[in-house]
């Protein structure tokens, strides 16, 4: 490990946060008795799904607009999205005066290209979520918007970061922390976190095993293409930029990735519903799913698991919850 060569340093993180204070809440961490029976060690929930747009992306995409502004002054911007950052970012477009276009999937969650038209940025919709960052990047022109990554962006991994430095004050002893990843901005950002002031945390990644982008690339030691399969973790599908900084930062900071079903996701989701009376999408479920699944075996605790979003259409969660898994 090497940490001078990553793009992102501990001190970027306590920047980020710095920038984001009264932006962002500074989300609930509580015991969940449910999980730590299951798991036999404390186990905590750090309550992302919360925040004002319902995803913790709104940390890394309100640190990167910040940073835009500092360099770029009024310019405008160009995302690609599944959904919440979309919406992360149009929310700090919208509070900060500036024009935003989004490129996101049809198919994204009715709930998550609702809420980018709510804040204002222009939505175009792409046949994939590969299409909506090939789209995006195209777009991005020196006298146009300026092309923000959803997690392919040191700024957005920064801020995704402050979620860990809030971990680590509340429950300083953290031994494994469980997280969603896809594209690796928020794992990314914890692992930069974790390697600074807690080196022993273990950090576990969390995929639909529908979408395997990151544990597919551990393999094989690089970026590889794979085909994503549909799957209730709309927020973790597609594949992931080759030249990502998070590549080299998780590979250097995560344990492991495990990978959870579409059913497991399904239980996921109507546990925390009937157990911690909280909704979650199913990217937001993911690292729950893993604890009560058993997919980490023997987790050394406390263990902290991230629920990261809440945004799912009604209908999808009413047939999640009635038991239906798709």
């Amino acid at each position: 490990m090497n940490v001078s060569t990553w793009p992102v340093a501990a001190a970027d993180v306590l920047a980020a946060r710095a920038r984001l204070q009264g932006r962002v809440l500074r989300s609930p961490l509580r015991r969940s008795d449910w999980l730590s029976s299951i798991a036999g060690t404390e186990v905590f929930l750090k309550l992302e799904s919360l925040q004002p747009t319902g995803s913790f992306k709104i940390r890394g995409a309100f640190n990167a607009a910040l940073r835009h502004v500092e360099r770029e002054g009024s310019r405008g911007m160009v995302t690609a999205s599944a959904g919440n950052h979309g919406s992360g970012l149009a929310y700090a477009a919208q509070k900060l005066g500036l024009a935003l276009t989004v490129y996101a999937p049809h198919d994204a969650p009715q709930a998550k290209l609702q809420a980018i038209l709510r804040y204002g940025a222009q939505l175009i919709q792409t046949e994939s979520y590969d299409d909506a960052e090939r789209q995006a990047r195209a777009s991005a022109t020196p006298d146009g918007g300026k092309y923000i990554s959803p997690y392919a962006d040191e700024d957005v991994i920064a801020g995704a970061g402050t979620v860990g430095l809030e971990i680590f004050e509340d429950v300083p002893d953290s031994a494994t922390i469980v997280v969603p990843i896809g594209g690796g901005g928020l794992t990314s950002g914890i692992g930069i976190v974790a390697r600074a002031v807690r080196p022993a945390a273990r950090i576990i990644g969390v995929e639909a095993a529908a979408s395997t982008a990151f544990s597919s690339a551990l393999a094989a030691g690089r970026i590889v293409p794979i085909t994503p399969g549909k799957t209730l973790a709309d927020g973790l599908a597609g594949n992931v930029d080759p030249d990502t900084p998070t590549f080299a930062i998780v590979r250097d900071t995560v344990a492991g990735v495990v990978t959870v079903s579409e059913a497991e996701l399904a239980a996921a989701m109507r546990g925390l519903a009937l157990h911690e009376h909280l909704i979650a999408e199913g990217a937001g479920a993911a690292a729950v799913a893993a604890i009560a699944h058993g997919k980490i075996a023997q987790p050394a605790g406390p263990v902290v698991a991230i629920v990261s979003g809440a945004n799912v259409d009604v209908d999808r969660l009413l047939q999640v919850l009635s038991g239906g898994d798709t």
